[in-house]
């Protein structure tokens, strides 16, 4: 099989799909890769050390779709792609169809087989592939938070941790999950004052077992969370959905409610945002101001610290991508359901409920 491994084209994005270390493997087992020049670069990863490892250098971005049987990416296909993409071939990335109609339709035309990382299931029903980037973003979230809350960037001018006498700023952490754990746990390291919201009683029990006595737990509903957001000085959206638009907590009127240069790190942003007034940001141009409050979506957060998000990633999708290689994917999913859970589109039809529902699309069973 020929894997291809391109340069992301999504703005300030540094992380690339595969490291040498997969190339070396695949060609070992007798596979092609195939890897635009520049794909590690901003993970500090030279093509030299790809060609060592055995991979064929390309000069053209369009050059590994042309050839590849199996594109592994980090971010869903921008529009300058979707030409790119032909029947029968694989693509494996985040895809994170549900925030993104126009994404949904062409890449449905263009009759791709879509891969989704974040709606493949492991053994234990968790989702690997999207965990450690949720972990970054997790931790991303506070570092964020406490440079944003400073006055030269329009945030309030609060310390996280405070000082003698002066009280520590205060966290909502909208969501348990991953996202939310990693986020606590760093905030409280800062000396924060930290809640976390859920809808999950037995996560929270969980939680307020592992997390320091600066942690606190709320049940999730609209009362607490609205009580929450008039004391945050930051409110960070961790809420997930597997394969599902995120629920919006935060209204735009809710905004009225909190104190002028909060910030809102909206981590939920890759599938649409957990609040009311987010929309996508860059790196390039990471904050915008609605009613006084700060808001934070960049939609690749991890792609800031490229290098520890590559090896992070592809420590848990290079199996995958191995897998899929040497077996094909038929055989491939037909052996491991969590695997076919992540088919999100073949062959010009939607195998993902989730998307169909958001989008009123018909949904064909993956078999």
């Amino acid at each position: 099989m020929i894997v291809g491994v391109p340069c992301e084209m999504k703005t300030d994005e540094y992380r690339v799909a595969m490291l040498p270390s997969g190339v070396e493997e695949l060609v070992a087992a007798g596979h092609q890769v195939v890897v635009e020049r520049e794909a590690g670069a901003g993970s500090g990863i030279p093509a030299a050390e790809y060609a060592t490892a055995g991979a064929t250098i390309v000069e053209n971005h369009s050059e590994v779709f042309s050839v590849a049987d199996l594109v592994v990416k980090v971010k869903e296909p921008l529009a300058s792609e979707w030409p790119l993409l032909r029947r029968g071939q694989m693509l494996f990335t985040y895809f994170h169809f549900a925030a993104d109609e126009e994404l949904t339709r062409n890449v449905l035309e263009s009759k791709v087989t879509a891969i989704a990382y974040e709606t493949l299931r492991g053994k234990d029903g968790n989702l690997p592939l999207l965990t450690p980037m949720s972990e970054v973003a997790g931790r991303m979230s506070v570092q964020q938070g406490a440079k944003y809350l400073e006055r030269p960037q329009d945030g309030r001018g609060i310390l996280l941790g405070g000082v003698a006498g002066v009280a520590p700023a205060h966290i909502a952490v909208l969501g348990g999950g991953i996202v939310g754990k990693n986020a606590a746990q760093i905030a409280a390291g800062f000396q924060a004052d930290v809640v976390i919201l859920d809808i999950n009683v037995d996560r929270l029990r969980y939680l307020e077992d592992i997390m320091p006595a600066n942690v606190n737990t709320v049940f999730s509903d609209r009362h607490n969370v609205r009580d929450q957001l008039q004391r945050a000085d930051l409110v960070i959206g961790a809420v997930l959905i597997p394969g599902a638009r995120a629920p919006q907590l935060v209204t735009a009127d809710d905004l009225k409610v909190m104190k002028p240069g909060a910030v809102i790190i909206d981590v939920s942003i890759d599938q649409g945002g957990c609040t009311e007034s987010s929309r996508p940001t860059t790196h390039s141009e990471p904050t915008y101001i609605v009613d006084n409050i700060v808001h934070y979506c960049v939609t690749n957060m991890p792609g800031a610290v490229g290098r520890t998000s590559t090896y992070a990633l592809c420590n848990v999708t290079f199996p995958y991508v191995q897998r899929i290689a040497s077996c094909g994917l038929a055989q491939s999913t037909s052996r491991d359901a969590g695997l076919a859970a992540a088919v999100n589109m073949i062959d010009g039809k939607l195998t993902s409920q989730t998307v169909a529902d958001t989008f009123g699309l018909p949904c064909s069973e993956y078999r």
